[in-house]
């Protein structure tokens, strides 16, 4: 049965400081389309996780609705996992920090469940600081609902059913950066060497952590006006409307801080990704924003760390709350009784 990954692992598999495998950290196989950036992702976070010897148990993936928000299942399969209501995953991340801080929580959403029905939780999200890493697989469409255009495709892309999207693309990282978040990344899904240790540092990072991934769909790209495409093809056979989603090959690649790579997409468009040089200072929030607009406007996408504040305060921290995690605390602990009401009582008097 396709669906059941094998258990078997090589016993001289390296293991990392707890002694577990990186196939300790595998989740079910996934059933996004062949070649889906998605699923690199998934795998640099699989991997980030292994390589800083975190206890999959004391791991807590969140997501909404989406293709991207299907991907915490297949990654991290012995940890924690909510699969929330569409855009509604900041209020539960939110929550749940609040109840146990000692886990490691991992965001997952895409540019449907942050830029648009979730805009609003996610602007909260940020300014409450609250202590995860949340990373949007970002492709600019609505792959659950046949390839319409997101809040983040680019002015003049052209969608699935040949319109031109007429609207400027809203760009997460900048927002992030606006809105007083203290770390903020972009990568691109094929890039393992710069996403795995940009994940790495995001879930080191006390506060919130936000991480754009540029992911390309490989399935909506059969636009009108393609003699081949899907449409075309039912017209001339006068068959009934059947999908098909064609094998891809994974998009990959690997180029230098403070170069220029062009990345051709699976629809024939192209990309221009910019690596951050070493040289770049990530500690200077209006410098990081200046910078990211100028790598737009000339056409391109700055990736890296665009944004670091090391001495930030995430929202524990503001809040005063207990070290002890609420969720552990005893009902004597939670209610001390009228004695210590009265003091506290007196105290504000």
């Amino acid at each position: 049965m396709s669906y059941i990954k094998p258990k078997f692992q090589h016993p001289n598999m390296p293991k990392n400081a707890l002694g577990y495998t990186v196939g300790d950290y595998n989740g079910a196989i996934s059933t996004l389309c062949a070649g889906c950036g998605h699923d690199s992702i998934s795998a640099a976070i699989r991997n980030a996780c292994f390589l800083s010897s975190i206890p999959p148990h004391r791991i807590a993936k969140l997501s909404g609705i989406g293709c991207s928000s299907k991907m915490p299942t297949y990654f991290l399969g012995r940890s924690h996992g909510f699969n929330s209501v569409h855009g509604r995953m900041p209020s539960v991340a939110t929550g749940a920090s609040l109840a146990n801080r000692e886990l490691t929580y991992i965001g997952i959403s895409g540019d449907g469940d942050t830029a648009s029905i979730g805009m609003g939780q996610f602007i909260h999200l940020i300014r409450r600081n609250v202590n995860m890493t949340y990373i949007v697989a970002n492709n600019g469409c609505y792959g659950l609902t046949k390839g319409q255009d997101s809040a983040t495709a680019d002015l003049g892309a052209v969608s699935k059913a040949g319109n031109v999207n007429p609207f400027d693309g809203i760009d997460l990282a900048s927002l992030a950066i606006l809105q007083g978040a203290s770390f903020v990344g972009r990568s691109f899904s094929g890039d393992k060497e710069q996403l795995e240790p940009l994940i790495r540092a995001a879930m080191a990072h006390k506060g919130f952590a936000f991480i754009d991934v540029v992911s390309p769909c490989v399935t909506f790209n059969n636009h009108t006006g393609s003699g081949k495409s899907y449409a075309e093809t039912r017209k001339a056979l006068d068959a009934m409307p059947l999908d098909f989603v064609p094998m891809r090959e994974e998009i990959r690649t690997q180029y230098e801080p403070g170069t220029t790579q062009g990345v051709t997409l699976h629809d024939g468009s192209v990309i221009h990704l910019h690596k951050a040089s070493n040289g770049y200072k990530t500690d200077d929030r209006n410098a990081a924003l200046l910078s990211v607009q100028e790598a737009r406007d000339e056409g391109r996408l700055l990736t890296g760390l665009l944004y670091l504040d090391p001495n930030t305060q995430n929202l524990a921290q503001n809040l005063k709350l207990a070290s002890k995690p609420l969720n552990s605390l005893s009902k004597d602990e939670l209610c001390p009784g009228s004695r210590m009401l009265d003091s506290i009582n007196q105290g504000l008097r």
